[in-house]
């Protein structure tokens, strides 16, 4: 799954560069992307592949985690993966941007709603 996730993102910023138009951004941009990936980095760290990349939903024993940024940030990954988006405003349009950001949104919207530890297991 995860190389199936890497390919796609990928592809995503290969049509970025598309639209993108390149100069130097203000610093905050520069902050706001490094937070942003940091975030995601260390989401990473914590959790692994199988964690990162929705290995619950497949079976995976994941633990859980109350290391910074869990303990202090919902959802860090998505967080970080907004902030990085939104740093991402100073070169890329914002019609390019925004629906990657409300996908982001949905995802931790319907994430904290449903709990796949609870789901009903599939009748074999």
């Amino acid at each position: 799954m995860a190389q199936i996730s890497h390919v796609l993102k990928a592809i995503q910023i290969l049509f970025l560069f598309s639209v993108a138009s390149f100069q130097w951004p203000p610093l905050y941009c520069y902050v706001l992307f490094a937070f942003g990936q940091f975030l995601n980095f260390r989401v990473y760290q914590l959790l692994g592949e199988a964690g990162t990349y929705y290995g619950v939903r497949f079976g995976k024993n994941i633990p859980w985690v109350t290391e910074f940024p869990f303990g202090y940030i919902k959802d860090p990954q998505y967080v970080g993966s907004i902030l990085s988006l939104l740093a991402c405003l100073c070169w890329i349009p914002l019609q390019f941007v925004l629906p990657w950001i409300l996908g982001y949104v949905f995802m931790m919207i319907l994430e904290s709603v449903e709990d796949p530890a609870t789901r009903a297991k599939p009748r074999s």
